[in-house]
């Protein structure tokens, strides 16, 4: 699409599209008219009429189909944005007197428009939750037009920063005596290890030695932004059927040893970036510290979403530089039904814990940090790769995504924030001898099979 206002060509392109707009079933609305409210409501004063303005563009926006919405998300991109030469005009002025009141000037004019409009939409009852909504609508669009449509994607995270600081954020317990419509989310949000019925869910939660947390929004009160389930066990659990199974012993809470996270899920794709799961988790392991005083090890037993794609995309001269267990690894989940056979599942485990420990500690993005982006999230938040499990999760995801490879990473508490700043700074990856012992050679480097 051109870069030119796209109001004067949508008034006679697209102007028999519209929508019914606020309580009047007969009131219709075309795009651009849309795009003149949203300029109304940036520049008004009322904030009685602000609301009620407010809400009728968030419903015009809901009701529009995709081509509108990339259109309607073009028009905030090219007409709400900073005006250029008054910015250069203001920028020349604090390079030549540098002083408040032309800093002040240069700081309200770098300011797009858009993000004053999303503050003024998020004044309509539910405007939060219509906004979080709204980018996750913008995120397709994004990764076909990132140049034009990022500086709207930018003030939206930078606005969510702000409004999903964790200052606002408030933890509850879920149990089974939370009220059904935040449980029937649980369900729905669940993004891990799908639960399918209410009572695999009563599984989850009901047990003593089971808990769930989530943190909430107070404009959302009733939705979760995210949620962590957590087994009470005596050890480091080897996998994820073990923590599921519902015939398993119920422990009592004085019992557990171990606390693990196995399931961390994120509720809003409108919210992807906007991190707050590591605060979850560290409150989570501090309050259950304090509420089961005989916990000693807090871990995740987590998936390793990347790994088979990392695999399959390794060249043949790669492969061949692999070694001989490996290779026979490689060769064995290729096979279907693989896992129903003791003998190949015992044959295959050298040579996957081997390439397990290839993927974590060699296979780097450009930036220096791991490929999979479970090790990202735990190691960024302070965590230790502690473990790599074979077979540990060989349900049709887990072998899809895995070939049934499960990982832990050890939250030790003291040591977090350390462990946090050499992964920030040196993208130093804190791992267990247990891990680094599985790699084949120390001289070689993930870069000589990739």
């Amino acid at each position: 699409m051109s870069r030119v206002s796209l109001l004067s060509d949508l008034l006679s392109s697209i102007g028999a599209r519209s929508w019914f707009l606020g309580d009047d079933a007969t009131r219709r609305i075309a795009l651009p008219e849309l795009a003149g409210l949203c300029h109304r409501l940036v520049s008004s004063r009322g904030e009685a009429s602000g609301v009620r303005l407010a809400a009728d563009i968030l419903k015009g926006i809901r009701a529009l189909d995709d081509a509108d919405a990339e259109r309607f998300f073009a028009i905030l991109a090219d007409d709400f944005g900073p005006d250029a030469a008054a910015l250069r005009e203001a920028a020349d002025a604090y390079a030549s007197a540098p002083s408040p009141a032309t800093l002040s000037t240069l700081q309200r004019l770098a300011e797009p428009p858009r993000q004053e409009l999303f503050r003024r939409l998020n004044l309509a009852p539910g405007g939060t939750a219509e906004i979080v909504r709204l980018r996750e609508r913008l995120l397709p669009f994004l990764r076909r037009d990132r140049e034009r449509l990022g500086p709207v994607e930018d003030d939206l995270r930078h606005l969510f920063q702000s409004w999903f600081n964790r200052g606002f954020l408030l933890m509850r317990p879920i149990d089974w005596n939370t009220p059904a419509s935040i449980l029937e989310k649980i369900i729905r949000y669940e993004a891990v290890h799908a639960i399918a019925t209410w009572e695999e869910l009563r599984q989850r939660l009901a047990p003593a030695d089971r808990r769930c947390f989530a943190f909430f929004h107070p404009s959302i009160p009733d939705d979760p932004l995210i949620f962590v389930e957590v087994a009470l066990t005596v050890e480091i659990p080897a996998s994820i059927a073990s923590v599921l199974d519902p015939a398993r012993p119920v422990l009592t809470p004085e019992a557990a040893q171990t606390a693990v996270f196995y399931s961390i899920s994120n509720c809003h794709a409108g919210l992807a970036g906007v991190s707050f799961g590591s605060f979850l988790i560290k409150q989570v392991a501090e309050d259950l510290k304090e509420t089961v005083p005989s916990l000693r090890t807090f871990v995740t037993l987590s998936p390793v979403p990347g790994f088979a794609a990392w695999l399959a995309g390794l060249s043949p001269a790669g492969i061949e530089k692999l070694e001989a267990n490996e290779k026979q690894a490689i060769a064995i989940v290729g096979e279907p039904n693989w896992t129903a056979n003791t003998a190949k599942v015992e044959a295959a485990r050298p040579g996957l814990l081997s390439l397990g420990a290839r993927y974590f500690l060699r296979a780097k993005r450009p930036d220096g940090r791991p490929v999979d982006p479970v090790a990202r999230f735990h190691l960024g938040n302070g965590a230790m790769l502690n473990r790599i499990m074979h077979v540990g999760d060989i349900s049709a995801g887990g072998l899809a995504q895995a070939h049934g490879l499960m990982v832990n990473y050890l939250y030790d508490l003291p040591r977090v924030e350390q462990r946090h700043e050499a992964y920030a700074t040196d993208a130093e990856i804190a791992a267990s001898r247990a891990v680094t012992s599985l790699l084949p050679g120390r001289g070689s480097a993930m870069k000589d099979v990739a």
